[in-house]
């Protein structure tokens, strides 16, 4: 079962073409939802303008130490996701998010070069797609029961359902489908449309999900550490109040003289208190 590409079985029903056409329909869904989604919030706009602001009022960061900020945010942000502090939910989001890669590349693999059983698919990416597909199982339903705010803080029912929830919840169908019906045999039958419309869902449903945030984060992470190389900050308070302007930038008086660790006993006790 982990050796066989599950894709091929389908050209037994439908044409050699039809998967194909769906993974560029859906490569497009993506795209235009994610241009759709950056507009409608004008996030793009947000950055540029703020870019705009924030010249002139700090120093030039160019060259190397440019270069530098970029491969620390590609680093730390992107490939380890440093922006999480819950361990826990860091490890979920890695699995999840390299899981997802690896799934979406074996797919594609075995759709585009292994289409039909009359040629043979090298096992490593039948074998890659299960280690991804499950990678992503395990993160998210962790996430999904265990870490997620409004269940572990909050004491929500998991399986309360919100707008917001639409990508994983859509994730989650589409993977959790597709391992089942790869389980048992592949094919064109009841759960692969059950699949396909899964998919439909997560990758049609950019817009109102939170699919196109992973395009535009590394974006801002990458801004914030170019603002704070530059000394302003994104107008937010820096770790030191000798600044008179620093200070004035608190919007509570009680905080601009305040020690910088004041506060932070609330990390001492996770919020459980539900």
């Amino acid at each position: 079962m982990l050796s066989i590409n599950p894709f091929a079985a389908v050209s037994a029903s439908l044409p050699a073409g039809f998967l194909q056409g769906f993974l560029v329909v859906m490569f497009l869904a993506v795209l235009a939802g994610t241009l759709f989604d950056t507009i409608h919030k004008r996030s793009a706009s947000y950055f540029f303008a703020n870019m705009r602001r924030s010249k002139g009022k700090g120093r030039d960061v160019r060259g190397g130490e440019l270069a530098s900020i970029a491969v620390q945010t590609a680093v730390v942000d992107v490939l380890a996701s440093g922006e999480f502090c819950n361990p826990k939910r860091r490890v979920a989001h890695l699995l999840g998010m390299y899981g997802f890669v690896l799934y979406i590349v074996a797919t594609a693999v075995m759709v585009f070069g292994y289409p039909t059983g009359t040629t043979t698919t090298p096992a490593i990416w039948p074998l890659l797609w299960w280690i991804g597909s499950l990678m992503v199982l395990v993160g998210c339903y962790w996430f999904w029961f265990f870490i997620r705010a409004d269940v572990s803080a909050e004491g929500h029912s998991p399986f309360r359902l919100m707008k917001a929830d639409l990508f994983v919840v859509s994730l989650l169908a589409s993977v959790t489908l597709a391992v089942i019906w790869a389980a048992t045999g592949g094919g064109v039958g009841a759960l692969f449309w059950l699949y396909i419309i899964a998919t439909i869902v997560l990758f049609g449903g950019v817009p109102w999900s939170k699919f196109a945030h992973m395009f535009f984060k590394p974006a801002a992470a990458f801004e914030k550490r170019v603002s704070r190389a530059n000394g302003t900050a994104a107008n937010l308070p820096t770790q030191t109040r000798d600044d008179p302007e620093q200070r004035e930038r608190h919007s509570m008086d009680l905080l601009r003289d305040a020690p910088m660790d004041m506060g932070l006993g609330i990390k001492r006790d996770a919020p459980h208190h539900y």
